[in-house]
């Protein structure tokens, strides 16, 4: 070799090693491979080189290989080679290695096992499941879910019940604040559009040490959308079509991002006419009502809803203002606003899409931001909400006892203001050591309107903080351990009747009066709750424990309600002598899953030393029995198991059992169960997967078999409710309509096969001898772009 080879050769190799020392670092982001979620704390691991993600599953790794393995716990291990320039950032997708069934994922409060594994019970759904069992209403979508069940009102609206615990022992929060209607009334849904929803996360049983008053009995907690990933832009349209109630809808939504801007919008509509029942008559107080064509007259309706969302995600810093409108107007059954019906002009059969009296309509704006701050070991979390919550019940005007007719046909009207604040501060003290402290504060306002009285006009002001530990004693041993303290104040405002009513006189003598229906009365309360909890993995098995207490503040509707509940045919009357609510509980859960087969029991204790109800009483105003608030000791057991076994490569079967037993120990209605609680029920699900057929892909065949047993255990003047069984079917399958690498997703679903008459014990419209709906074919079609 010549001295000018060997120089030359000598040269070659400087610049090599000098290129290889000035070579970019490699950025990008990890993600989950099923949902997209970015990833937090996966390793990313070269020769020479050691990153890990941030909060927004970003990273940047300096080495001079073009080689690395990203590990996560939870996660399958991926080796990853760098092909091109290295300065465009990449995205890798791991594969999560935990057991699913049916797209409902069985795990604590986190997703993460190494920093936030919880011994909090509750159930994940994912964006598959979401789509595979969306129904009329977001909660009905959600009744599959063992443990969860909804009160029904038509078919638009329900309302979520948690272990037989409903109305405001069940909070819904959705980004991060809690979801604040007019939801205490039996005939009150929510306001919130089911699409779009990529996650939602239910914890089943007291949540009140993280959530406040209203979260006694469990959350569904709407979790914000994914993030776009960046320098991308996508959209999807649904359009769905059903033939029991005629309902034809569509949703379209975008989302895009340039680098560390976003955003993303929504539309969705929805018209639909009465929908059908499988019986032909109503007997209702006694009174018989011919139904036309099987045709529930007057529960049409339409919603208009719409959402736009824009945010900022940066290293340590991420923020999102969400901003939606809820625009609903719907038909009651008129044959369950009071007997008066039988002399109204309004003819309910001449047309199955409109909407006569009584109705009510809806208007729903949400404002809200989630910022998070990352300085160091801390992550600091602000909530931010503002709510506009705008219901009008219109009826006709009808004389009522001593009031003579009404002016017009605007029965109640309720307007709502509430104003919330959520701060939190995680603090990473260590690799086992989590500790975090958070204040929740919210404001309201409600006005009242009308000529129909029933609740006042009140304000309500409540503060809460909390200190929570987490602790990873050994790495299959978490403990946890949490205390709080809440305090609230409710000023309700006078009330007088706008007709004069007929009073007798100490001598005899009759004079007219104004009746005073509610008075000025402010009311503070103030409670400790707390828990604590043990999580234990071993290879395939967890174990959890959870012991806590609960409070719940009273409603104005329970404190100051004075007047007459057409809906239900009877006048309520509050309880100024209220406590809150306190429920002691202990939850626990061991679920088992390996290849083939998985098994879960989640069985609990609860017992509460002053339980709010409405009570019947012996007594009558103007012919409508009186049913007063009081409070009462309530004992609860039940509890939820599931079983799932892939019988072979394309068929699964899964099993799930749920039951609650409740019983007063104290109060008038000592040794009864406590109203809408859920009988022993069991669902059976059978899938059959293919992956090709034709010009089909991803093919799933789903029957479900829902069997509910008999509901003796009662409370007057409730009635048993008989034992049924029904059968739901659904077909899933992908076709490339317009592009092979985005196809057309298209679902078609038969509810109630056999078009079979039975009654939910926990729906509103059991009480009034309507049946639950009768059978519905559903097609949905879904283009991404």
């Amino acid at each position: 070799m010549s001295i000018r080879q060997l120089i030359f050769g000598l040269g070659m190799a400087i610049t090599s090693i000098l290129s290889a020392q000035n070579k970019p670092p490699i950025q990008g982001t990890v993600i989950d491979a099923h949902t997209l979620e970015p990833l937090f704390g996966v390793n990313l691991i070269a020769k020479d080189g050691f990153a890990t993600t941030d909060q927004n599953g970003t990273f940047l790794l300096k080495t001079k290989h073009d080689s690395f393995v990203a590990s996560h716990i939870g996660y399958a291990d991926k080796e990853y080679t760098i092909t091109s320039d290295t300065k465009t950032p990449i995205i890798l997708k791991l594969k999560s290695i935990n057991t699913e069934l049916d797209g409902v994922t069985l795990k604590g409060k986190s997703q993460q096992r190494l920093a936030q594994e919880s011994a909090t019970v509750s159930i994940a759904v994912d964006e598959e499941y979401l789509h595979a069992n969306r129904e009329n209403s977001l909660m009905q979508t959600l009744k599959k879910i063992p443990g969860v069940s909804t009160m029904t009102i038509g078919s638009g609206q329900s309302k979520p019940t948690i272990r037989g615990l409903g109305f405001n022992r069940v909070s819904v929060v959705q980004n991060g604040i809690k979801h604040e209607a007019q939801q205490w009334g039996s005939d009150h849904g929510l306001e919130i559009d089911q699409y779009g929803i990529d996650e939602i996360r239910i914890i089943k049983g007291p949540a009140s040490l993280l959530f406040g008053s209203d979260a006694i009995a469990g959350v569904v907690d709407i979790q914000p959308a994914k993030l776009p990933m960046p320098n991308s832009f996508s959209g999807e349209v649904t359009i769905l079509g059903e033939t029991n109630n005629d309902l034809l809808a569509f949703s379209t939504g975008i989302q895009g991002r340039k680098d560390q801007w976003y955003y993303r919008g929504r539309i969705t509509y929805r018209d639909y006419a009465d929908f059908k029942v499988p019986t032909e008559q109503i007997n209702y107080e006694n009174y018989i009502f011919e139904l036309q064509d099987n045709n529930l007259r007057n529960t049409a309706g339409e919603e208009a809803n719409s959402s736009f969302s824009f945010g900022y995600v940066g290293e340590t810093f991420r923020t999102e203002t969400f901003v939606s409108n809820v625009n609903a107007k719907n038909g009651f059954f008129a044959n369950a606003h009071g007997l008066e019906v039988r002399n109204s002009s309004i003819d309910y059969d001449a047309s199955n899409r409109d909407v006569d009296l009584p109705f009510h309509k809806v208007i729903h704006i949400k404002i809200t931001n989630n910022t998070t701050l990352q300085l160091n070991n801390h992550t600091l979390k602000i909530d931010f909400g503002y709510q506009n919550n705008q219901r009008e019940e219109q009826s006709e005007p009808v004389p009522h006892g001593f009031m003579p007719t009404p002016p017009d046909s605007k029965e109640r009207i309720f307007t709502k203001n509430t104003y919330a604040l959520n701060a939190k501060d995680v603090i990473a003290i260590n690799n086992k050591h989590t500790f975090s402290a958070g204040l929740n504060t919210e404001l309201q306002n409600n006005n009242i309107g009308g000529w129909g009285f029933l609740i006042p006009a009140y304000d309500r002001y409540s503060i809460g903080g909390y200190l929570f530990d987490h602790f990873e004693a050994t790495p299959i041993l978490h403990l946890q351990a949490g205390i709080r303290y809440d305090y609230g104040l409710i000023t309700t405002k006078t009330h007088t009747d706008w007709f004069q009513t007929p009073r007798q006189n100490a001598d005899g003598s009759t004079s007219t009066i104004f009746l005073q229906r509610a008075t000025n009365s402010s009311l503070n309360f103030s409670s400790f709750s707390g828990g604590i909890g043990a999580s234990y993995l071993k290879e395939h098995t967890t174990y959890k424990l959870n012991i806590g207490k609960s409070f719940r503040m009273p409603l104005a509707h329970e404190l100051s309600s004075d007047g007459v509940n057409y809906h239900m045919y009877r006048y309520e009357r509050g309880n100024l002598s209220l406590d809150p609510e306190s429920s002691y509980q202990i939850d626990a859960e061991m679920s088992y899953a390996k290849q083939k087969f998985s098994f879960g029991l989640s069985p609990f204790v609860n017992y509460f030393d002053n339980y709010i109800y409405l009570n019947p009483t012996s007594n009558y105003y103007e012919t409508l029995q009186i049913y007063e608030y009081t409070q009462a000791e309530v004992f609860r057991i039940g509890g939820e198991a599931s079983i799932g076994y892939q019988w072979f490569k394309n068929f699964n079967v899964s099993a799930s059992a749920e039951y609650v037993y409740a019983e007063q120990t104290s109060g008038p209605k000592e040794g009864f169960t406590i109203p809408f609680s859920p009988p022993l029920i069991g669902m059976f699900s059978f899938t059959y997967g293919k992956e090709q057929l034709g010009i089909f892909t991803d093919i799933n065949f789903t029957t479900d078999v829902r069997i509910a047993a008999a509901q003796k255990e009662i409370v007057p003047p409730e009635e048993i409710t008989d034992g049924y069984q029904v059968i739901h079917m659904s077909l899933m399958g992908k076709a490339p309509l317009f592009s092979k690498s985005k196809p057309i997703q298209i679902r078609l679903k038969l509810n109630n096969l056999f078009n079979t008459e039975y009654y939910d014990h926990t729906s509103f419209y059991r009480l009034i001898d309507v049946p639950e709906a009768g059978r519905n074919i559903a097609i949905s079609l879904t283009q991404q772009f």
